[in-house]
């Protein structure tokens, strides 16, 4: 059972300890607070991403975004191509009397083309003049702050496991390349050496080679000295050069 007054206690003590504390004062506009990161100020449009898919101004519970957009052709890219036609963005706005800054346009665009910007200095003194329109909306692109690192623990992502695959799939043939044309290779990889040189050691050099010598020559071991074919030696027979005790052509 509680002790009667333990409750008056207690706040009384919270009291006397703030009373004890100097008190701090934020010296704005002199000097700017520190917002947490994730503040959510105004929004900015990064128009570049902006496909004027509608989805935005459709899921907003408020319906203070207002888009205006109109259609252009585009030719064909190659000859015999169909021609296209692409959404371009005439207008952008947002009306922050409006906006209860829930954050779903952010949510649900596709192609990142809306973020959160700290911003908040951007009071007004008539009511109408909170429409911002999409040349605001970009200069507040420009004070959005960077996204948090991912964590080291964290799963890699398979965009980016895959790319990193095919760079080191890509270095790795390149390296073989490389080491395969560097001097020193294996006899397999090794240039063949030009026939009838004195690297190659299958042929036989290039001076060392028999003379073309004629029938009928000494250096001929196919004719007897002399003679030739069709002429006849001493006791010979007309057929062909050689001797009456040996067959046309030479010895045996």
């Amino acid at each position: 059972m509680p002790i009667p007054g333990s409750g008056l206690a207690k706040g009384l003590a919270v009291t006397l300890r703030t009373m004890t504390k100097r008190s701090h004062t934020a010296q704005y506009p002199e000097v700017q607070p520190e917002l947490p990161p994730r503040s959510r100020g105004v929004i900015g449009l990064f128009e570049e991403n902006c496909t004027v898919c509608m989805l935005c101004a459709r899921e907003c519970p408020d319906w203070c975004i207002y888009i205006d957009s109109h259609k252009e052709t585009v030719p064909a890219a190659a000859p015999g191509g169909r021609e296209r036609s692409r959404n371009v963005l005439d207008r952008f706005a947002i009306d922050f009397s409006l906006c209860m800054y829930c954050g779903i346009c952010i949510e649900v665009c596709p192609f990142d083309a809306l973020f959160w910007s700290p911003e908040f200095e951007y009071a007004e003194t008539d009511i109408h003049e909170l429409t911002h329109e999409r040349d605001k909306l970009r200069e507040w692109m420009w004070t959005v702050p960077a996204p948090p690192a991912l964590d080291p623990a964290a799963e890699e992502p398979k965009e980016i496991a895959a790319a990193r695959k095919a760079v080191e799939k890509a270095e790795a043939a390149a390296a073989a390349q490389a080491s395969a044309a560097a001097p020193g290779t294996s006899p397999a990889t090794a240039p063949a050496p030009a026939p009838g040189t004195d690297a190659d050691p299958g042929t036989a050099p290039a001076t060392d080679a028999a003379p073309d010598t004629g029938p009928g020559t000494d250096a001929d071991p196919g004719t007897a000295p002399g003679t030739g074919p069709g002429t006849a030696g001493p006791g010979a027979s007309g057929l062909g050069g050689g001797t009456p005790d040996t067959p046309a052509g030479g010895p045996a």
